[in-house]
C-alpha cells in the first residue's frame, strides 16, 4: 500500500536524493543544478503544497511540488513536478502522486493544473497525463535541452479541476 501525505522536515534529505536523481538524469525536469540540504529545505518549504508517496515501511517513494503557474489574472492555473526514486518506477507510485496533486490543487483554490514542458520523449509521463484526462496543447520545438546537448521537443499539457459556467477554457 502506497500513502501520500505532505512533507515533513525531517525527510528533506530523501527528498532531495529522489528530486536529484531526476535533476541529473537530465531528461526530464529542466533544472541543471541539484539541490543541498540549505537550497533543498527552502525549495521545499516555498510550494503550495509538497507531496511524499511512502511505502507501508515509511520508505519514501517519491515525490511532487505544486505551486501556482503564474500570478495575477492567471493565478487560478497550477503547475506540478513528480519526482519517483528509480527503483520505484513502474508499480504506478507516478499515478498516485498526479491523483493526490490533482485533490490537493483543487483543495488549494485552483482551477487548472498545467505541465509546461512535458518532454516528447518521455513516453511514460505522457501516456499516464493522458490517462487521467489531461490534453496536449500542443508541441514546443526544441524546447527542452537534454543532458547529451540534443534539444528536443516538449508538450504542455492542461486539466481543469472544476466545472465553473463561467470558465471558458
Amino acid at each position: 500500500m502506497i500513502t501520500i501525505s505532505q512533507y515533513k522536515e525531517e525527510e528533506i534529505a530523501q527528498l532531495i536524493a529522489i528530486w536529484n536523481e531526476v535533476v541529473e538524469d537530465g531528461t526530464s525536469f529542466p533544472q541543471m543544478e541539484s539541490l543541498d540540504e540549505i537550497t533543498g529545505k527552502k525549495f521545499f518549504h516555498e510550494q503550495t503544497y509538497t507531496g511524499v508517496a511512502k511505502a507501508e515501511n515509511g520508505e519514501i517513494l517519491g515525490l511532487y511540488i505544486l505551486h501556482p503557474n503564474n500570478i495575477g489574472r492567471c493565478g487560478h492555473i497550477s503547475n506540478a513536478s513528480y519526482a519517483v526514486g528509480s527503483k520505484y518506477r513502474g508499480i504506478h507510485v507516478g499515478e498516485k502522486l498526479v491523483l493526490d496533486c490533482i485533490s490537493q490543487a483543487k483543495a488549494h483554490g485552483f482551477a487548472i493544473l498545467q505541465f509546461n514542458a512535458v518532454v516528447k520523449t518521455n513516453f511514460r509521463a505522457r501516456h499516464l497525463y493522458e490517462k487521467l484526462g489531461f490534453v496536449q496543447l500542443g508541441t514546443i520545438p526544441g524546447g527542452f535541452l537534454m543532458k547529451d546537448g540534443y534539444y528536443e521537443d516538449i508538450c504542455p499539457y492542461y486539466k481543469r479541476l472544476i466545472d465553473e459556467p463561467r470558465m471558458r477554457i
